[in-house]
């Protein structure tokens, strides 16, 4: 043993490091540009490039997939490496643009999602694609040079007579392993935890880097195909353990309030608060809206959940009160799971079931996810004349009015009804400036001056303010998406379909737009037409819990027969409309993870990332970070442990009933042991 260890000391002394490295340029050159390329990408993201632990991972991947390029005749390699270069490097382009639009990273699930960029390309084009999501192309660029020059210069004919091909693929390989063995041993409980759950994305790539979390979500992906055969017994115990110790619902003075009323549904595409309470030279950006939630019930903290598939995800959460899938989406991965859902509570009660949108039925597979939520009918593109587009397709003022008069022929031959209608408009990337109409987002001011005839005069100076940002565009078509609104209750009540109907709006998701357009909504000073300095004490600092607040969205109950007047204040997720509904119109989800919020003082809203939101607090779950919201509010550490795992709890039991199907397996179970 010990001339064993001697000789092996001996081989290190007498390596050639230098005779290596010359025959190795090529290899070299790979591992060092996925090594910058990984770090680049994390910078570019979450800012993290100098970390020790996601490096040690990205080389030890890099190691061991490049181990194999030993197994290949040298004028063969560069074949290899070359696209394994191409391969990490659109990992880090489709990884950069996809941060850059979900604030979060790519999935392999995600393949059939990505599909559907074909249908809102415009979009891609001009709103997210940067030159920064580019700068990773270098690396295969930088490759075919190396490469080209030790062509040039007869390399691998010289490496051919001085390597040991075999000797060098284990070396390499035995290298990869025992780094990987250096970084597992520094992983925590928390880390493993979360790379087995994976849907805390920025985490993982900040703890394990892009390559070793693309290669996770890959295994991730391919269990979530082979589910049934797996794991399955364990989520069922869980799930039926979760719903055995769920609370009874509670009374309280709004439930059966709308019992047997028709409800119109409007799904107001990328509608924030924010616009809302926002004016420009005294006018509302929102009047109509901002109308309706003050004669209505206003949930003024309602904030979208959404995961990587959008505006489906939001279909999904609000209709079944679940957290979306941690891997794809459910309206193209899972669209043929049994949910409990509003529209089929609903049906039990009698109610003809509509859904609305002027986008192709294939767009998020809808024509086959709205009958699985319960649709008896989906009104799509096809159903429409298309005589006015904006953005995407059909501009809301023309869907609104035609879908009106489908609505009224539906009443008329089915009676009582669920109708949903999904706007279109409002939809980044916000360009269609000449179709919205006049609203201007700068500031005008009268200034009296005196003219070359000595007289006072009175002229109209404007500072830019808004106009030219993506932000600022957004207020301009949410100004239109706004008027079609108010045109669209004006055609609802004219056709008598106000009557003993509850209109319910809710926002589907943020729009997605850059902090810098929110500093300077915040704190533009007109004399310099800049942005205050920080120093300045009217500052307000946009940080990561500024901008996440002021992702919420609207939610609005109106009736034209009663005025509410209620805003309700307290936090409430997508997840909690669903239990909220369920008490005014009547029916009770076995299912449901949300709340009724109207029995709540305090609530939690659990996002799709893990984050978590209470009156008190909204906690960042990559960070291990929260901040406080309520001054009055001491910070309880242990409810803080309870929080994350309440949070915890509902992502895996909204996981596991989509990916086993428990619903319908747990009813079929019941029918038996009813039967039996």
């Amino acid at each position: 043993m010990k001339n064993k260890f001697k000789n092996f000391i001996n081989k290190i002394k007498n390596f050639n490091f230098k005779e290596y490295t010359k025959t190795n340029v090529l290899f070299f050159t790979f591992v060092l540009t996925s090594l910058i390329n990984g770090m680049l990408l994390r910078f570019l993201t979450v800012h993290n490039y100098f970390e020790i632990k996601p490096i040690l991972a990205d080389v030890a991947l890099v190691l061991l997939v490049g181990s194999f390029v030993y197994l290949f005749k040298p004028k063969n390699r560069f074949k290899y490496l070359i696209i394994i270069s191409v391969i990490f490097t659109a990992i880090c382009v489709i990884n950069s643009l996809y941060y850059t639009y979900y604030m979060s990273f790519a999935s392999f699930s995600l393949i059939a999602v990505s599909l559907q960029v074909v249908d809102v390309g415009d979009s891609i084009t001009k709103n997210l694609l940067q030159v920064k999501d580019f700068i990773f192309l270098w690396q295969p660029i930088i490759l075919i040079i190396i490469h080209s020059r030790l062509k040039i210069n007869d390399y691998y004919n010289t490496v051919t007579k001085k390597e040991n091909k075999r000797k060098r693929f284990i070396a390499t390989l035995v290298s990869g392993l025992a780094i990987y063995a250096i970084f597992f041993a520094t992983v925590t409980s928390t880390e493993y935890s979360r790379l087995n759950k994976q849907w805390n994305r920025e985490f993982l790539v900040t703890k394990f880097g892009v390559y070793t979390y693309q290669l996770n979500d890959l295994f991730k992906s391919l269990d979530a195909k082979f589910n049934t055969l797996f794991g399955y017994d364990n989520a069922a115990k869980e799930f039926r353990e979760f719903y055995s110790e769920k609370k009874e619902y509670k009374e309280n003075e709004w439930t059966n309030k709308f019992e047997g009323k028709n409800i119109i549904v409007l799904h107001a595409e990328s509608i924030q608060s924010v616009a809302l309470n926002q004016q420009f030279n005294g006018l509302d950006v929102a009047p109509n809206l901002k109308k309706l939630s003050k004669e209505g019930i206003y949930f003024s903290n309602y904030y979208s959940q959404t995961s990587a598939g959008t505006s489906s995800d939001t279909e999904f959460t609000f209709s079944s009160s679940l957290l979306p899938v941690t891997n794809g989406a459910v309206a193209v991965s899972y669209w043929n799971r049994e949910y409990e859902t509003i529209q089929k509570l609903l049906k039990e009660k009698g109610y003809r079931t509509i859904s609305m949108h002027a986008n192709n039925g294939e767009f998020w597979n809808r024509n086959n996810f709205h009958k699985s939520l319960g649709y008896d009918k989906f009104y799509s593109k096809s159903d429409y004349v298309i005589d006015e587009e904006i953005g995407l397709g059909l501009s809301d003022k023309s869907f609104f009015k035609q879908s009106v008069e489908k609505l009224k022929k539906e009443y008329e031959e089915n009676g009582k009804f669920y109708a949903t209608l999904i706007s279109l408009s409002n939809h980044t990337p916000f360009d269609d400036l000449d179709k919205y109409g006049e609203f201007d987002v700068d500031i005008k001011e009268e200034v009296k001056t005196v003219n070359e005839n000595n007289e006072e005069v009175t002229e109209t100076i404007s500072y830019p303010y808004m106009e030219d940002t993506q932000l600022g565009n957004y207020f301009k078509s949410v100004h239109y998406a706004d008027e079609a609104i108010g045109e669209l209750v004006n055609e609802l009540d004219l056709a008598g379909l106000l009557d003993n109907t509850i209109l319910v709006i809710y926002g589907d998701h943020d729009a997605k737009l850059p902090k810098k357009d929110f500093i300077r909504l915040y704190n533009y000073d007109k004399l310099t037409n800049d942005i205050k300095d920080e120093e300045d004490e009217t500052y307000v600092n946009v940080d990561y819990y500024k901008y996440e607040l002021d992702r919420k969205v609207p939610f609005i109950i109106w009736s034209k027969d009663e005025k509410f007047e209620t805003e309700v204040k307290t936090v409430m997720g997508m997840y909690d409309a669903m239990p909220t509904l369920g008490n005014m119109f009547g029916f009770k989800p076995v299912y449901a993870l949300g709340n009724d919020i109207m029995n709540l003082n305090d609530n939690i809203v659990t996002f799709a990332n893990g984050n978590w939101l209470t009156n008190n607090i909204y906690y960042n779950s990559q960070k291990d970070q929260y901040k406080v919201l309520n001054t009055d509010y001491i910070v309880n550490n242990d409810e803080i442990s309870k929080n994350n795992e309440y949070s915890s709890k509902r992502l895996e039991i909204a996981n596991d009933i989509i990916l086993y199907d428990l619903i319908k397996n747990e009813n079929s179970r019941l029918e038996r042991v009813e039967g039996s």
